[in-house]
Order: C-alpha cells, then sequence, then structure tokens
C-alpha cells in the first residue's frame, strides 16, 4: 500500500531540485481526481474536464515554487481549478458567441444526451437543476454538497465572505428543491 505523504512533505519534495518531479507528481496522484470531479461537475463533459484539469496541473507546475502557504494546499488548488472552470466556460461562451445562460442550456442538454439519462431518476433531476443555477451559486452549491467544503474554506477558494457564501448556498438549494418538485 503506497504512503500518502503529507502536503508539508510534498511541498518539501517539489522545492528539491532532486526530488522535484516526484513531489509533483505525488501532488498530482493525490489530487487529480478530486479536482476531476469538482471540474467535471462545472463543465459537465468529460473531455472538457480533462482538457481543464490538465491546463490546472501546468499552472500549479508554474506557480507552485511561489505557493507561500498562506492557505492549505488543497485550497489553492481548488482556487486554480475554479479559475480555470469558470475561464474555459467564458472562451467556450465566447467562441459560440452566446450568452452565459445558453452556455448552461447547452450543458443542460449534455447531460440530458448521455445515453445513461434517464430523467426519472432524481440523481439525473439533480445534475438538471444545479446546471439551471447562477455561476456562483452552482460553484457554491458544488463545493458544499458534492466536496462537502466547509463555508470557511470555501471563503478562502472564492475569496468571498462566509455570510455571502451561505446565501448563495441557501438560495442554490432552494432553486434546486422547487425544479426537482416541478420538472
Amino acid at each position: 500500500m503506497a504512503v500518502i505523504l503529507q502536503d508539508a512533505e510534498l511541498l518539501l519534495q517539489f522545492r528539491d531540485p532532486i526530488t522535484k518531479e516526484r513531489g509533483f507528481t505525488a501532488i498530482i496522484k493525490k489530487y487529480q481526481e478530486k479536482l476531476y470531479w469538482h471540474i467535471r461537475r462545472m463543465v459537465i463533459d468529460h473531455e472538457d474536464a480533462n482538457d481543464v484539469l490538465q491546463n490546472v496541473f501546468v499552472r500549479v507546475w508554474k506557480g507552485l515554487e511561489n505557493f507561500r502557504e498562506d492557505s492549505q494546499l488543497y485550497t489553492w488548488l481548488y482556487r486554480i481549478a475554479t479559475n480555470e472552470c469558470l475561464t474555459f466556460l467564458d472562451q467556450k461562451k465566447r467562441k459560440a458567441s452566446v450568452s452565459l445562460s445558453d452556455v448552461e442550456s447547452g450543458l443542460s442538454n449534455q447531460i440530458k444526451a448521455d445515453k445513461h439519462f434517464d430523467a426519472n431518476k432524481l440523481e439525473w433531476k439533480l445534475q438538471v437543476a444545479i446546471q439551471q443555477l447562477p455561476e456562483k451559486q452552482r460553484i457554491v452549491f458544488n463545493l458544499r454538497y458534492y466536496d462537502e467544503m466547509p463555508y470557511e474554506e470555501m471563503s478562502r477558494v472564492l475569496e468571498t465572505s462566509e455570510g455571502a457564501l451561505k446565501a448563495s448556498y441557501h438560495h442554490a438549494v432552494k432553486k434546486i428543491e422547487d425544479f426537482i418538485l416541478n420538472h
């Protein structure tokens, strides 16, 4: 069984020229799956999620040298992943020269087009409902519901007050409940 190193040890490995690549590989192994699912919930498509994840790790490789450890490593990684998702969705919107709501409805259509999609299953209704949320509420809901991220940590990732995040989550839950009950 592989030993999972603590973040401080991984950062020490990364900062040593001799073990830099091994340290980075260990960081990827430790966080790749969590980041993938965080990204996938935002961009929906598997291929897009892989592309965004690759961009995240390129940014991490370039920026990790300057990581000051003011926050936890995973908080920093989630912030980069969230920003990369927003950039990706914004570029997708610009390329298609459509509004974000069109991109969001396109994401809903992608969910519905999935060969495993069953409109009668609650999990699919939940995914479609999440895609109806405004961007910020969608991010907050995903971080809280799926990643079980505490508001304090989320506040550092999204650089927003805990009160605003709690309000966003509350509104998101209400909208999701309404959507599920009415569709």
